[in-house]
């Protein structure tokens, strides 16, 4: 299971039934007759799908009251096991013989562990095998060299397909859905055969322009006028498609637009719209772990450095702040300088600021809505 951009409840509860290690760290379940929450690979004896109830962190699932189990150790900070930087390295060692990987013995042999210990190991801290972080690395440098030559034929994109160390071209599209979003004639074109609906609100922070593609939102930001923001998105994606969404609105694009609106006044605590993003595997670590600093509380770049387990990469983890594209969802606010200044911020410190100061109040405001 691919794991899941937002609270989808059966794709969550499915990921618990399998005890699938991948989305550890993604989301955590409460057993409410029990009163414990659990990662959703914890070997315990798996509940009644009644008594389970989904959390986007560990602190949410505590204020409900309930308390870490003892076998998965939910609360606990896995930056810190001892084999943390053996695995650090083993990533960067596949990252540099990425094109023609070592084998998994070869690896283990590295490491001064057996295959099966290595494996369990590496899954366990990277959160995917060492065959699908090859693959997401790939995925990386495809990405790359299909955008800084988009006007190559197709020919060369077959040629970048394999140089990158892939041995088929439907090795990659069979991956296109979940690390790409788009084929790659379609990313290095800019978009081109991708269609992106758009809408544009006013808000209490000005105006919010949303994108979303068939797969989610792919575009979310503020601005000072529909045609500035309607201009970024054009930037962002420059040879797709753009429709704009007449009203009235499908319950569904309505739905996403009350929630945002709740949000930004502080009655509503969390967001769980879909997600169709694109970026290398760095980003998307970054702004996973972002996803996971609770509503109200802040991190240093440094701190969210540490959680994903790259403590030197302090101006990278900026960098990732820096490019995101959809405000709020990755909620790239949370993050300030070591110093406890506001640092910066895409769309302009005043917003940082009053997204921070209604959040800090929201978290103190009975009746506010939370991921359950």
């Amino acid at each position: 299971m691919n794991s899941p951009t937002r609270f989808d409840s059966e794709a969550a509860w499915q990921a618990v039934q399998n005890r699938d290690p991948a989305v550890d760290g993604d989301f955590f379940f409460g057993v409410l007759t029990t009163g414990v929450y659990c990662r959703p690979s914890c070997p315990s004896r798996r509940p009644l799908r009644k008594n389970v109830r989904f959390y986007a962190n560990a602190q949410l699932a505590e204020q409900d009251g309930l308390r870490a189990c003892l076998r998965c150790r939910p609360s606990e900070d896995r930056t810190t096991d001892p084999a943390a930087p053996m695995v650090r390295r083993a990533c960067r060692y596949l990252e540099e013989q990425s094109e023609a990987p070592p084998s998994l013995s070869d690896l283990a042999a590295r490491s001064g562990l057996s295959p099966a210990h290595f494996q369990k190991t590496f899954k366990r801290l990277v959160g995917v095998s060492p065959k699908q972080y090859i693959d997401a690395v790939r995925i990386r440098k495809l990405k790359q060299n299909l955008k800084e030559d988009r006007g190559a034929q197709k020919g060369d994109i077959t040629g970048a397909i394999y140089s990158t160390g892939f041995g088929s071209p439907s090795r990659v599209y069979e991956k296109t859905g979940s690390q790409l979003g788009m084929t790659p004639a379609q990313y290095r074109n800019g978009g081109r055969g991708v269609t992106i609906t758009h809408v544009c609100t006013p808000t209490s922070l000005g105006q919010m322009l949303l994108g979303a593609t068939d797969r989610g939102l792919c575009f979310l930001q503020f601005g000072d006028s529909p045609e500035t923001l309607l201009r970024a998105l054009r930037t962002e994606y420059p040879f797709a498609t753009l429709t704009p969404l007449e009203q009235p609105f499908s319950s569904e694009l309505q739905s996403w637009l009350d929630a945002l609106h709740r949000y930004l006044e502080g009655s509503r605590t969390s967001l769980d719209l879909p997600l169709d993003l694109r970026a290398s595997a760095f980003r998307l670590r970054v702004w996973n772990y972002l996803r996971t600093i609770p509503y109200g509380d802040v991190q240093s770049y440094s701190e969210v450095a540490t959680g994903i387990g790259e403590p030197t990469a302090t101006r990278a983890v900026a960098s990732a702040c820096a490019k995101n594209t959809v405000a709020l969802l990755i909620p790239c606010h949370r993050v300030i300088r070591n110093n406890g200044e506001l640092g910066g911020y895409r769309w302009g410190l005043d917003r940082k600021r009053r997204l921070l100061d209604t959040e800090r109040a929201g978290r103190t405001t009975p009746g506010s809505e939370a991921v359950q």
